[in-house]
């Protein structure tokens, strides 16, 4: 149990983090305070198609391991070990002794937008604010739970919506990566799929595993048995009567798997048992799903569900249904009907998110505290995008007069956009694309971040799977069509208010120019203020900033 420990406790990082760590501790910088903020920088690409949102995932499975990682006697004793290239110890008693109390997690604090929610690119979705070292600690786990999980949440969400919202079921725990299995069902189940086939993570989320059988189990009855593919039915119907779903292509879909589930179906009929229907996992599924429905209707089971799967994903079903309504009509089948009795197995291309394997999510120092007041951070880059959006800040949904979201608007901490009559949106890197928005043609403005942790403790409730389903579906429809487009989406509004824009413009040409102002009259110092207002370590009116 020691082993298992060890790497996945408060050693889950990057060992630069523990690195800087001590010199954080040897330059005094261990004393200062700190917000770092989580945000991704662009949508997933999937090369033919990109996404036009995100769905938010892996902030609980992030806040589980904070609580159970502490640098404890055998991490220390492990890094006590870490010699450098001269053959000297990389860390000393000192700094390991205070890192024992001083690494903890016990004085962060952490706000951000719910698991769930539709989120987009250059929005703060995770704020930490606490002592600089063990802020800094958190980087590595926090990138590594809610980058994956917010990737899959998404694919999932994508292939959900392309299926018509019929159920979708997660059979990707064998090709997912390791242990990452499970990480990929709790997010898959959070941002489509309504059940998974990995076992354990179901029980441990409350939802039934599902699953069939495998073309192995007909294939021994085929090796063993006169009757083969029938005899193997028979039996798994026999086992399970009121839960028999055949899998129908490991000989011939049509003229030997279907004939077969519908004697065994007639069977179970007339012992008093309700079929559930069939899978199929290979061959042009559009053509015989449509086959297979006209039999099964012919044979007298219109209502038996029909499951596709093998390599699916939003592309693929989206050409399937369109191949199932130009087709479906010239064999006697309605179209609407099929399409509402199929459910999809989704694996491969959902847990590896299939043409997009890592959300390019970045955690970054967005201001510290020198003891007395709170300096905004800058990092630049030749790369506008990569420029963070520095200081204390809050973030906002706008929702135009139709309901529909129109953008989300990120201000400095002391601004109330629901309190002014006209908007100034400002776009994140281009410094010429401004809109305004009146108040009359606000339906509604909604604050996002939430706040999690306060010095540690839990302060709010995290939502169920079921809570953070209904919060996804909900923002889904409130989005425009042509941002939920899976080819070529509508560019969503991301903006910042008209003072968090000049904040970073002014920290720009300050470190550009290395000028670093001073008197009341700096725009910098101002702006800063309004960053953190009165209540969270005002800046002072005089003084330099560095």
């Amino acid at each position: 149990m020691k082993k298992e420990r060890l790497p996945n406790g408060v050693l889950f990082t990057d060992f630069y983090q523990i690195t800087m760590a001590q010199l954080y501790y040897r330059t005094g910088l261990y004393k200062k305070s700190a917000q770092f903020d989580y945000s991704f920088r662009h949508y997933p690409d999937y090369g033919e198609h990109r996404a036009g949102y995100c769905i938010h995932a892996g902030l609980e499975s992030f806040l589980g391991w904070m609580e159970k990682s502490r640098f404890g006697e055998e991490e220390l004793q492990h890094l006590r070990a870490l010699r450098g290239r001269s053959g000297h110890r990389l860390f000393a008693d000192d700094f390991l002794t205070w890192l024992k109390k001083g690494g903890s997690f016990e004085d962060i604090s952490i706000a951000a937008i719910p698991e769930g929610r539709v989120v987009h690119p250059a929005v703060p979705l995770v704020t930490v604010k606490g002592p600089l070292v063990p802020a800094q600690i958190l980087e590595s786990s926090l990138l590594n739970h809610i980058n994956f999980q917010t990737l899959v949440a998404t694919k999932a969400c994508r292939i959900k919506e392309s299926g018509c919202r019929q159920t979708m079921i997660d059979f990707g725990m064998r090709r997912a990566q390791g242990l990452g299995a499970n990480a990929a069902t709790r997010a898959a189940l959070i941002g489509g799929a309504d059940f998974s086939s990995n076992t354990g993570t179901s029980c441990l989320l409350g939802y039934p595993p599902k699953g069939t059988h495998a073309h192995s189990m007909v294939q021994a009855f085929m090796a063993l048995e006169a009757e083969g593919e029938l005899a193997a039915f028979r039996a798994y119907a026999n086992i399970y009567p009121d839960d028999c779903l055949l899998l129908v292509d490991t000989i011939d879909t049509l003229k030997s798997g279907i004939p077969n589930a519908i004697k065994i179906f007639e069977e179970l009929r007339n012992k008093g048992h309700k079929p559930v229907g069939v899978r199929l996992d290979s061959g042009d599924l559009a053509y015989l799903a449509i086959r297979s429905a006209r039999m099964l209707d012919e044979a007298g089971f219109p209502d038996t569900t029909i499951v596709l799967s093998n390599q699916l994903d939003e592309m693929v079903i989206w050409q399937i249904i369109a191949q199932i309504r130009q087709e479906a009509g010239a064999y006697g089948v309605n179209p609407e009907r099929l399409i509402a009795r199929l459910s999809y197995g989704v694996g491969t291309r959902l847990v590896t998110s299939y043409g997009d394997a890592a959300l390019d999510g970045v955690y970054k120092l967005a201001a510290i505290n020198d003891g007395t007041r709170w300096k905004a951070a800058i990092k630049l880059s030749e790369a506008p995008e990569k420029i963070i959006n520095p200081g204390g800040k809050s973030v906002w949904r706008i929702y135009d007069a139709r309901g529909k979201a129109f953008a989300d608007y990120v201000t400095l901490q002391d601004e109330d956009p629901r309190k002014e009559d006209v908007l100034f949106l400002h776009h994140p890197t281009e410094e010429h694309i401004q809109e305004t928005m009146r108040a009359c043609d606000i339906s509604k403005i909604e604050p996002l971040l939430t706040d999690i942790l306060k010095n540690g403790r839990q302060v709010c409730d995290q939502p169920t799977i079921e809570e953070m389903r209904r919060i996804r579906q909900s923002d889904i429809n409130r989005l425009d069509p042509g941002v939920r487009r899976l080819i070529n989406p509508h560019r969503y509004h991301v903006s910042l208010s008209k003072k968090l824009w000049d904040l970073k413009q002014q920290l720009i040409h300050q470190q550009k120019v290395g000028h670093s102002g001073c008197g009341a009259k700096n725009p910098v110092r101002k702006r800063q203020r309004q960053a953190f207002p009165k209540g969270r370590a005002t800046m002072p009116h005089k003084g330099k900033t560095k």
